[in-house]
């Protein structure tokens, strides 16, 4: 009888416990009319039908206190968001999702709700459902309204890409992110020397990580491309750059769903501030200027699925490069991450539409 009671019992405890939640912004998405600088704390756009199927991008603007979200190129929501305040700022960069929790409670903060969390790296900054009153105070995560984070969980997954952009000018260099850190896929710990030998013009190991979602970096500076997967490298090639005195920029390419001609369908995000020095307005077709041995790319191609990101960045990225610390494609490792940031924006305006581009 008293497990009867019990098993009576549990769909109020399920009850109770998801009201012990705090609901956050609005219920229901603003008219899709509405202009993205009318929205008040804790109201958003959210219009998923535009768009129901292929690979998410998530762009945050810290300066604007927005987040965007693109799906298959396509906008399909905006939402005022609350980052991290002063002493606890959200570290801004290109981030992969790490993974995904419900019902997830911080323990660092005393069990605190943090519903419909998507955690962005290994130190726990998050996007989540949490408290809006129009400015940053978070300790770091990225706070939605609760209804947009529970659209949001629903679409995304383990490897989306997120944006985060900053409001100081794009770095020169870089040191090497912990992501890049080659890694033992056996041991787990970093190996010593991973260069390319001299007469290597790439390097392919794909059995390092068998599976997971795909990420790669190219750096102008160092003429590389670094492929990983599911936070492993799996290979690294030379890559030849045209027109090598003109900055690239930095910008994030995603896979879309569909192709043209046998070739992968990308779309790329502008990321506010990255244009270089002399102004130059951001050029979606950087990417064609990058060229990699043929039999590198004959290995990659196969792999690049809808959602695969590469990031393009003049910055170094190589073992032994020195300067600011640039975030880009987080993804769990063992070992510790760098701090500060690296992909930023200079001034107060919408991050540019995601354009659709080619890689040939």
């Amino acid at each position: 009888m008293r497990l009867a009671n019990l098993l009576a019992a549990l769909p109020l405890l399920a009850a109770l416990d998801c009201m012990a939640a705090p609901f956050w912004g609005a219920k229901y998405s603003a008219p899709a009319d509405t202009p993205v600088e009318a929205l008040h704390p804790g109201e958003f756009i959210w219009e998923g039908q535009l768009e129901p199927e292929g690979p998410v991008v998530v762009v945050v603007s810290v300066p604007e206190q927005m987040a965007y979200v693109y799906r298959n190129g396509v906008r399909i929501g905006v939402s005022t968001v609350s980052t991290g305040k002063q002493g606890h700022g959200t570290p801004t960069g290109v981030f992969t999702i790490l993974n995904k929790d419900k019902d997830h409670h911080s323990k660092t903060y005393n069990n605190a709700p943090m519903p419909y969390s998507e955690r962005l790296t290994v130190d726990g900054v998050a996007l989540h459902a949490g408290g809006l009153p129009g400015y940053p105070s978070s300790h770091g995560c990225v706070h939605l309204p609760s209804a947009f984070a529970r659209s949001l969980f629903g679409i995304t997954r383990r490897g989306t890409t997120v944006v985060i952009a900053g409001k100081s000018t794009a770095p020169r260099s870089v040191v090497h992110p912990a992501v890049l850190t080659p890694v033992n896929a056996v041991t787990g710990s970093p190996k010593s020397d991973n260069a390319l030998g001299l007469l290597e013009d790439f390097r392919w190991e794909p059995g390092a990580s068998p599976e997971g979602p795909l990420a790669l970096v190219a750096s102008a500076a160092d003429r590389r491309l670094i492929v990983l997967r599911n936070g492993v490298e799996i290979g690294r090639a030379r890559i030849r750059v045209d027109n090598a005195g003109v900055p690239l920029g930095t910008h994030a390419y995603t896979v879309l769903a569909g192709s043209s001609s046998g070739h992968p369908r990308w779309s790329a995000v502008g990321l506010p501030g990255h244009a270089a020095e002399s102004g130059d307005a951001h050029d979606e077709n950087a990417v064609e200027r990058l060229h990699m041995p043929k039999d590198m790319s004959r290995r990659l191609y196969p792999l690049l699925e809808p959602g695969t990101t590469l990031l393009l960045t003049d910055a170094p990225v190589l073992e032994h490069s020195t300067g600011p610390s640039l975030a880009v494609m987080r993804s769990g490792l063992p070992e510790g991450e760098p701090g500060g940031a690296a992909v930023h924006t200079g001034n107060r305006r919408v991050p540019a539409p995601i354009e659709s581009v080619r890689i040939n």
